[in-house]
């Protein structure tokens, strides 16, 4: 692949997830609202609202940027761009179909995990620089809640490249056509459990958006910031999921592979099965506390994790070819 098809493709998949991650804000909102026997967005483009992505964009554009007078202003301002830009990376190491990733390497999960760890740089930093004790005390709760579910997400997202022997994606999605990772006896069911719980922990959503508490619009760590700039973080939060949810129907799903034919419909169509399970997810639960929270983590999760990773090395030995 060429430096101008590399590039081309990579500017059609940002256009790509971009467009869809905007649909995906008026998607949950007329979920929720069906869920709460409500109507969701409307008038924007009667009759189901259809333009409300757009004009909430067009708002937030129009939006006065603040910054707070004795602010780290250089760090204030590129905190919401590092957290947008990190979060979209991942995409580039994902298999959209059985021959088509933009970066083809064989450490893809790797890298993928690499990269979405990185977040939490661009989170402490937004609610250090923006000289606000509860943005900073929020910051350090998030920060501390990230680290500490990344363990038990990791320990997740290696059982399925112990069973097949690979990081490449390709390699995962191509041993799952003989019987999808989430089917395998014990192993799959708590490799998908650990790692759906640990993402909704890392990505601050319900039940365990702590710092945040979005449903009291408090804002935590981005308390300071307007416009654009909260835009990054909401946008950084809505990429995240779609990640999680099309990272689950790679890893445990089977990718492409499905009935009839394999192809990116598939992908497309499990991916939202998945999203829409985390949206059930959100509207459904009340908050944990913080004490619930961590122990959930450090005696379940992550000794789970460890013991479901564990078994999978077994199994591997033990049907190991050379």
């Amino acid at each position: 692949m060429s430096f101008l098809e590399g590039f081309a493709q990579g500017i059609v998949l940002l256009g790509s997830v971009l467009g869809v991650v905007a649909y995906l804000t008026w998607f949950e909102r007329k979920f929720s609202g069906r869920l709460q026997s409500r109507i969701g967005p409307y008038w924007v483009g009667r009759p189901h609202g259809w333009l409300q992505p757009i004009a909430d964009g067009l708002k937030l554009l129009a939006k006065e940027d603040l910054i707070p007078l004795k602010a780290d202003r250089l760090l204030f301002n590129l905190a919401p761009v590092w957290v947008v830009v990190i979060s979209f990376l991942g995409f580039a190491f994902l298999t959209f179909t059985s021959n088509w990733v933009l970066v083809n390497i064989d450490l893809g999960l790797l890298y993928f995990s690499a990269f979405g760890s990185l977040i939490v740089v661009g989170v402490f930093v937004a609610g250090w620089s923006s000289n606000n004790k509860y943005a900073l005390i929020s910051a350090l709760r998030t920060a501390a809640q990230m680290v500490a579910y990344e363990i038990p997400l990791v320990l997740s997202l290696l059982v399925p490249a112990v069973l097949v022997g690979s990081l490449d994606f390709k390699d995962i999605v191509e041993a799952q056509k003989g019987g999808w990772f989430v089917f395998f006896p014990f192993v799959g069911q708590v490799s998908i459990l650990v790692f759906l719980l640990s993402a909704l922990a890392e990505g601050n959503r319900i039940p365990f958006d702590l710092p945040e508490a979005e449903s009291e619009l408090v804002a935590g760590f981005s308390v300071e910031y307007s416009g654009m700039k909260f835009a990054y973080f909401y946008l950084g939060e809505y990429v995240h999921l779609l990640a999680v949810s099309l990272l689950t129907s790679i890893l445990f799903l089977g990718g492409p592979d499905g009935p009839l034919f394999q192809g990116g419909v598939w992908v497309a169509i499990k991916t939202l099965a998945v999203f829409v399970g985390i949206l059930w997810i959100r509207w459904s639960f009340l908050r944990l506390r913080i004490d619930q929270m961590m122990l959930l983590n450090w005696k379940f999760l992550t000794p789970l994790g460890l013991l479901n990773l564990l078994i999978a090395g077994l199994w591997a030995s033990l049907n190991y070819n050379p």
